[in-house]
C-alpha cells in the first residue's frame, strides 16, 4: 500500500533530475544546485529515518538519572520521617521544624516531577534539534532554486527588447526556457517531498510545523514557475 513516502525512490528521482539537467543545461548553475541537493539528498533522507529509532545511549543515561533523581527523593524522605519519629510531640518548635521539613519535602517532590519530565523529553527535544536543522537547510535550497528562475521572464523572450548594460543574457529558446522552468518547478517538489520525510519518521508537531511551512513555500515557489510556463505555452501558441 502506497501510505508513506519512500526515502530511496525520493533519492532515486532526484538523482535521476541531475542527470537530465546535465544532460540539457551542462554549463547552467542549476546543474550544479540539482548537483548540491541530489547529493545532501541521501543524507537527509538518512537523518529523517535515523529519527524514528531510539537512541539508547540518551534513554540509558535518562534512566540512571531518574533513578538516581528518585532514590536520593526517597532517602530524604526516610530521614524526614525518622525524624518526626524522633521528635517528642507537644512542644511549638518541634511542630513548626516538622511543617517545615514537610514543606521541603513537598517542594522537593515537585522539583523531582520537573526533572523527570525534562529527563524523559531530552531524546526528543535533541532529536527536534536536528529535524529542524535539516529543514533549514532544505528551506534555504528552496530559495536558491527559486532564485535561479527569478530572471527567466518568458515575456521577454517572446517580445524581445533593447537590453541596458545590466540586463541578464537571454540565450535560450522558448522551449530550453520551459525545459528549464520545468526542471525547478520539480526540484522545488523533491524538496518539499524530502521536508515531508521528517514528520513522518518523528513524530512531534514542532517539526510537523515547520515541515508544512516548507511545503507551502515550495508550492507557493513552484506555483509563481508554473504561471511563467502557462504563459510561455500560451504565448507560443
Amino acid at each position: 500500500m502506497f501510505t508513506q513516502l519512500d526515502a530511496p525512490k525520493i533519492v532515486a528521482t532526484l538523482e535521476r533530475l541531475e542527470r537530465r539537467i546535465e544532460e540539457r543545461f551542462p554549463e547552467s548553475s542549476l546543474r550544479r544546485v540539482a548537483g548540491e541537493i541530489s547529493g545532501n539528498a541521501r543524507h537527509l533522507a538518512g537523518t529523517a529515518d535515523s529519527l524514528g529509532r531510539p537512541h539508547w545511549p540518551q534513554r540509558l543515561a535518562a534512566a540512571v538519572l531518574i533513578v538516581t533523581l528518585v532514590v536520593a527523593s526517597l532517602a530524604a524522605l526516610g530521614a524526614l520521617l525518622a525524624r518526626v519519629a524522633r521528635e517528642q510531640a507537644g512542644t511549638f518548635g518541634n511542630i513548626t521544624d516538622i511543617a517545615q521539613g514537610i514543606e521541603s519535602t513537598v517542594n522537593d517532590a515537585i522539583f523531582l516531577g520537573l526533572a523527570i519530565y525534562f529527563i524523559l523529553s531530552w531524546e526528543r527535544r535533541a532529536k527536534r534539534k536536528v529535524a529542524l536543522r535539516s529543514l533549514h537547510q532544505l528551506r534555504s535550497l528552496a530559495h536558491v532554486v527559486d532564485m535561479h528562475q527569478l530572471t527567466k521572464d518568458p515575456d521577454r523572450l517572446l517580445h524581445p527588447q533593447q537590453d541596458t548594460a545590466s540586463s541578464p543574457e537571454r540565450k535560450m529558446t522558448p522551449d530550453q526556457l520551459g525545459r528549464y522552468l520545468d526542471y525547478c518547478s520539480e526540484m522545488l517538489s523533491l524538496l518539499g517531498k524530502l521536508a515531508a520525510l521528517f514528520p513522518q519518521r518523528f513524530d512531534d508537531s514542532v517539526v510537523l510545523e515547520a515541515a508544512s511551512d516548507i511545503e507551502n513555500l515550495t508550492i507557493g515557489l513552484s506555483r509563481k514557475v508554473w504561471q511563467k510556463i502557462t504563459i510561455l505555452q500560451a504565448r507560443s501558441a
